[in-house]
């Protein structure tokens, strides 16, 4: 693929995962609702549902993604990719027709079995990436997220007015559009010389997790990822059940501060770090990050005023400049026509952490806020986020110390 063309496709890409984002936060603030009219229960009990709803999701994707990730290595990626945003748009469609809480289930795996079009995009990424512009180009996936998440929640936010399923109605037609716009416009990445055989040994879950372990420069940050990611779903499995609860916020209300929470995302991912990355190096800024992530958690943990949270979006979205370096590092260090079966292996590890991580967010909180609830304090599982960032911090120095042994 020429320089061009690999910019263009890089683009190609940032439009894709767009879209796919967008469509994701718009059913965001109205999940609450929507589950509570199902169970008929109240915020606290809708939480643990959310929960469980998140566990099945990605178990069903930790059984899959290594399958999905090493078929891109044989087949090319496109072709994973437009498979994955036909399943979500189906997703999204039982979601908004669903009669019973057991219907939301099912959606839920259906997303699973299909659900990579992120790891695959990452996979895309490093395809048409240099050593000079991979940590850039790793940055536009933060910004997609970013900017996704600054229209998918307000929009579904006042979608959400006229009732609960609406945005995922709309969520199922942005996905099949942009289905019908990867087809269209989306370049396949990976020439067929770089292509390998499939190996169903190297498909197994198990085995996707297992080569992380295997490549010695990289598996102690393993450990210190999933702290990471079970970390951040405090505020990826929380966030609307925490400000509706403890503030009495509206969809409305929940699908701004998620709009705002993704401008910064989206500010730090696709501006600030064009400069952070070469001023600081991968390695500060994985520290700074990290570090940014505990300040921002611990400080939602406190918050007792509603203005607060928003205040407090800016160091937890500035820990963003952590992710784009830690992908750009674990890369770099992969041949190439491994990197499919990278991102499909983290995307596993991902899974793993968001099979406990949904759980225990959610249930921390329901703990917290039930009549019986021993204290009551709602911003739990803030406050546990903010211990595993640092326990992380800790892992990555060892991590980068035995980095560098190696390397002399």
């Amino acid at each position: 693929m020429k320089k061009k063309d690999k910019k263009a496709a890089v683009g190609f890409v940032f439009i894709t995962l767009l879209l796919d984002i967008t469509g994701w936060g718009i059913i965001l603030p109205v999940v609450p609702k929507l589950i509570g009219e199902l169970i008929q229960g109240d915020l606290s009990q809708a939480a643990t549902y959310g929960g469980w709803l998140g566990f099945a999701y990605a178990f069903t994707q930790f059984v899959f993604a290594p399958l999905v990730g090493n078929l891109s290595d044989r087949y090319g990626r496109r072709p994973i990719i437009l498979l994955s945003l036909f399943g979500f748009s189906m997703d999204y469609l039982l979601l908004a027709l669903a009669p019973s809480i057991s219907w939301l289930f099912v959606g839920r795996v259906i997303a699973g079995l299909t659900g990579a079009s992120i790891s695959t995009a990452s996979a895309y990424i490093a395809d048409v990436s240099t050593d000079e512009n991979r940590t850039k180009n790793f940055g536009l996936i933060g910004a997609a997220f970013g900017l996704g998440f600054i229209i998918g929640p307000v929009l579904g936010g006042l979608l959400g007015h006229y009732g609960a399923r609406v945005p995922f109605y709309v969520a199922a037609v942005l996905c099949f559009l942009n289905f019908l716009y990867g087809y269209f416009m989306l370049p396949e990445s990976l020439a067929k010389s770089k292509r390998r055989p499939f190996e169903w040994k190297r498909a197994n879950p198990m085995g996707s997790l297992m080569f992380l372990f295997k490549q010695p420069k990289i598996a102690t940050l393993v450990f210190a990822l999933v702290f990471v990611y079970l970390g951040l779903h405090a505020v990826q499995s929380n966030w609307h059940f925490f400000t509706m609860y403890k503030f009495n916020w509206t969809a409305r209300q929940v699908g701004i501060s998620l709009g705002v929470l993704g401008l910064c995302i989206g500010l730090v991912q696709g501006v600030l770090i064009r400069w952070s990355a070469p001023k600081l190096g991968e390695q500060k800024s994985i520290y700074l990050g990290l570090l940014f992530y505990a300040l921002g958690l611990l400080l939602f943990a406190f918050a007792n005023q509603s203005w607060m949270m928003y205040v407090f979006l800016l160091p937890y979205a500035l820990g963003g400049i952590c992710g784009p370096s830690l992908q750009s590092f674990l890369s770099k260090s992969i041949s190439a026509n491994q990197q499919g079966e990278l991102q499909g292996a983290l995307t596993s590890l991902v899974s793993v952490t968001s099979i406990i991580g949904p759980p225990l967010m959610t249930n921390l909180f329901y703990y917290f806020t039930q009549e019986d609830a021993p204290p009551t304090f709602a911003g739990a599982p803030f406050l546990v986020a903010a211990i595993l960032m640092l326990m992380s911090v800790g892992l990555v120095y060892f991590s980068f110390k035995n980095y560098h042994k190696q390397e002399v």
